[in-house]
């Protein structure tokens, strides 16, 4: 080690040897230049190795902060000024308060709306005290004024009067050289240093005043009122994934543009916190009960949806506004900043390959509601209507229902697909019929469809009066706005579409709607875009599921759902074209709903082609083979439905239409399962013969014998 520049006394170095002190490498060389070299050793005679020096810690120096930008400038400036305007209003209140006894008040308006008549009359009496001692004090206080004065008089002159004493003592003894005049001197000094002070704190005293004004109204601004988001500070400002606190929806809350919401929120003393129910987690976000205060509507609550989200820091669609059962209230659901972006998972069908169907006892796992709770649907005797806008969801939707249902194998499907492109086709094998293609002539068989489901309801309703049972049987409709808008007639020039008393398809669904579900022939349709043209109110009426993906507006909505469940905050007209794809607002029969609400918001489970290929050959297994019909036209055998009809009479002279094609359907089912009385109405009229009306449609045999001695004749003619 180099030699140090500093030497010990004699007299202080101790036995054993010398320590040096650091530094370890001198700032300069020795004068002479000389260097040596040696170790350092500590008393014992060891060696001290030292340690290698490190980088010299830091220690960071807190700067000031600046406001960055004019902006924060304007904003720190606002925010002075509003919140110093706000204090004057809070003082004032305060003061009002004060004058009027709120408090006490307020304590007798929540006694008498619990109907506590003993803690009113104890709160009264507190009033009636808290009055009197008021009256008792302004009766005092010229009193005291007068206390007060006289003993202000009293000290002057006792003051007065011993600066006297002390003068004449002063004039007379002498003390210190101090005589009569010198003393009154001093005197005369101390009251101008007085005089003096006053002068100049007495101004500045007054200058004070309003900073220090501003001061407590900015205070009592910050304690008792809220800031606009606006003028908020960065780490303030609320942000999109920003917890929700009772103080976040008040403030979303007045600030919504309702003057009497607004005001009644700035009076209450609690400022708006008292509206609110506890806040209580929900699935994916958060649910709280707000009750409002006289003079605002729960509809302007929910014409502002779009505003009160974005006061809230979410997007609309993240925002849920229903109407409970209490009067004057609205019930917000509030999701987790992109939780609705995320997928709810695979369906159960999927993952549990034991999974089985109860069509009467079973609900059918649909999906998850906003609450992340599963969404059960019970089908039993329920008639289905699904509706939204192309591409949405809507087929995967009503099919993942069907997948389920297959599970159970009493269950018989008939499926028309409107749309032609195989997403039904996994149900070869399954449905006893199906109908694939857009053309009229596979509206011209799903309509027939429809017709031989009326006929086999009412061959039910018959055989139901002796205590038949039935399996069920659903007739599914995909694409059911093609039916409506299918300009086809048949050739009683009826149209098969249309919405008139003479329209096939419409006068089919709506028979269905009437008296199937009793005999459990069940109808499911699937509709796009719809209108009062392609969705008839009849026939959406007639369903007791209904259910909508995202439609283009409020109208819409309630052809959809019905104007009681848009009125009470259903609202898929607000859903994401394209971004909510699968997620369903539901109402009606069968549906789980929360106590009070019209109807529910469900995030369906996506089923693909591959998985819904896979569930569909499970329900194979599970049920006998099926011989799929997949033109919806019977196979031909050769029949002689005159001489069936007359077989079917059983001698009778006439038979109701009805009762005569249900047994002919007991004849030969595979030849007369497609047949309506229209059809058979027409195997009479083709031989100069007609069926027979009395109040209800009859088959004579007069008229059967008749035609058929006619057909006779003309087949002997044309040989």
């Amino acid at each position: 080690m180099t030699e140090q520049t500093h030497t010990p006394a004699p007299e202080d170095t101790p036995s054993g040897g010398v320590v040096l002190p650091g530094p370890w490498t001198p700032t300069a060389l020795p004068a002479g230049g000389e260097v040596f070299d040696g170790e350092v050793i500590d008393q014992q005679g060891q060696v001290v190795t030292p340690r290698p020096a490190g980088t010299p810690a830091r220690r960071p120096v807190a700067l000031p902060t600046v406001p960055v930008g004019g902006k924060e400038i304007a904003r720190a400036a606002g925010r002075v000024v509003v919140q110093s305007a706000q204090g004057h209003v809070v003082l004032a209140r305060r003061a009002v308060d004060a004058a009027t006894h709120a408090a006490i008040r307020e304590q007798i308006q929540a006694a008498r709306a619990r109907g506590d008549r003993a803690e009113v009359a104890e709160w009264l009496d507190r009033l009636n005290a808290a009055k009197e001692a008021r009256r008792q004090r302004v009766t005092d206080l010229p009193a005291a004024l007068k206390a007060v004065t006289v003993s202000t008089v009293a000290v002057i002159v006792v003051i007065a009067a011993t600066l006297l004493a002390a003068g004449i003592l002063a004039g007379v003894i002498t003390p210190l050289g101090v005589g009569w005049g010198d003393y009154w001197h001093f005197i005369g000094w101390l009251l101008r240093l007085l005089v003096t002070a006053a002068t100049v704190l007495v101004p500045l005293a007054a200058a004070g005043a309003v900073p220090a004004w501003l001061a407590i109204t900015r205070r009592a601004g910050q304690d008792g009122a809220v800031l606009p988001a606006r003028l908020a500070r960065p780490g303030q400002r609320p942000v999109d994934d920003a917890p929700i606190t009772p103080s976040i929806v008040v403030t979303a809350l007045r600030d919504l543009g309702i003057a009497p919401l607004a005001k009644a929120i700035r009076a209450m003393p609690d400022h708006g916190s008292g509206m609110l129910g506890p806040i209580r987690i929900a699935g994916c976000g958060v649910e709280v009960d707000v009750t409002l205060p006289s003079g605002t509507s729960t509809k302007e609550v929910q014409d502002r949806r779009r505003k009160l989200a974005e006061n809230l820091g979410r997007h609309e669609h993240e925002l849920f506004i229903t109407i409970p059962e209490a009067a004057r209230t609205v019930r917000l659901w509030i999701a987790d900043s992109g939780a609705l972006d995320e997928p709810i998972g695979p369906s159960p069908l999927v993952i549990d390959p034991e999974l089985t169907a109860d069509y009467r006892a079973g609900r059918a796992p649909w999906g998850q509601d906003l609450r992340g709770d599963a969404a059960l649907i019970s089908l039993y005797q329920r008639h289905l209507l699904i509706t939204g806008l192309s591409n949405q969801g809507k087929t995967a939707s009503l099919r993942a229902l069907a997948l389920w249902l297959a599970q159970d194998p009493t269950v018989e499907f008939w499926i028309a697909d409107l749309k032609g492109v195989g997403d039904w086709g996994m149900f070869e094998g399954i449905a006893t019929r199906l109908i694939q293609g857009p053309t009229d002539a596979h509206v011209i068989a799903a309509t027939e469809m429809v017709e031989d489901a009326v006929t086999e309801m009412e061959r039910r309703n018959e055989l139901a009066r002796t205590g038949g049972t039935f399996h069920p049987l659903i007739v599914i409709v995909d694409e059911a706005q093609v039916a409506f808008m299918c300009p086809a007639l048949d050739e009683l020039r009826r149209p098969y579409g249309g919405t008139k008393a003479t329209s096939r398809y419409f006068m089919g669904a709506r028979k269905m709607h009437n008296q199937g579900r009793a005999v459990d022939v069940l109808l499911w349709q699937g509709t796009q875009d719809p209108t009062d043209q392609n969705l008839p109110k009849l026939v959406r009426e007639g369903a007791h599921i209904r259910a909508a993906l995202v439609v283009g507006t409020e109208a819409q909505a309630k052809m959809a759902l019905g104007d009681k469940a848009v009125n009470g905050g259903a609202a898929p007209h607000v859903l994401r074209q394209g971004l909510d794809k699968g997620t369903l607002v539901v109402a009606g029969d069968g549906v789980p709903l929360p106590a009070g609400e019209s109807s529910i918001t469900i995030r369906t489970h996506f089923i693909d082609d591959d998985d819904a290929t896979a569930l569909a050959e499970r329900a194979r297994d599970r049920r006998e083979a099926v011989d799929t019909n997949a033109t919806g036209v019977a196979e031909s055998e050769d029949r002689d439905p005159l001489a069936d009809m007359l077989t079917a009479l059983r001698g009778a002279d006439r038979e109701r239409t009805q009762v005569v094609l249900s047994r002919l359907m007991d004849l030969a089912p595979g030849f007369y399962e497609s047949w309506s009385t229209t059809t058979l109405r027409a195997a009479l009229t083709a031989y100069d013969s007609d069926t027979h009306k009395s109040g209800q449609m009859y088959v004579t045999a007069q008229a059967v014998r008749q035609a058929i001695t006619v057909r006779d004749r003309q087949a002997q003619g044309g040989q």
